[in-house]
């Protein structure tokens, strides 16, 4: 096998994780089941939007905040390896790579959300941003518009090593 992609990373550990959609974890939240809900975004993608209640942990320093000793423990994560946790990203592919991690380091009950907050928006669900304000379809739904330049589309596949 040649070099790892992203996509191949994802794919290797994806069976280990479960899955919820979208639509699933509102049902949960309108029943009133909350489940710690983790956005492993970095700030600035969080703070243009979000679930309600969730929290942010990048994925760059998700070890650290998961244990005591070090400036990024977050507390209440530590504190969650029995507790239910739902992983965001913004599309269901960083949050597999972060429930996997989570789960290595003995967290029981962790599911990543399905389609990310790109499906959490298609299904027209409630996104806030920084200030709590209400992000209108819109605004989310350009957000969620690949920009692709030529350059991040990289060379043939033909060129690739």
């Amino acid at each position: 096998m040649g070099r790892m992609t992203f996509n191949h990373l994802v794919a290797e550990v994806a069976s280990e994780v479960r899955e919820i959609f979208p639509w699933d974890l509102a049902d949960e939240l309108a029943e009133g089941n909350w489940p710690m809900l983790l956005d492993v975004r970095c700030p600035g993608e969080y703070a243009r939007m979000h679930i309600a209640e969730s929290i942010n942990v990048p994925r760059g320093i998700l070890e650290t905040a998961c244990d005591y000793g070090y400036e990024e423990t977050v507390p209440a994560l530590v504190q969650a390896r029995d507790r239910r946790i739902v992983v965001i990203c913004r599309s269901g592919n960083r949050s597999i790579l972060a429930a996997h991690t989570l789960q290595r380091m003995g967290y029981r009950d962790v599911v990543s959300l399905r389609l990310g907050l790109r499906g959490w928006s298609d299904d027209e669900l409630p996104l806030f941003d920084e200030n709590r304000d209400q992000v209108s379809l819109e605004v989310a739904d350009a957000y969620f518009m690949p920009i692709l330049t030529p350059d991040k589309m990289g060379p043939p596949a033909s060129a690739t090593p």
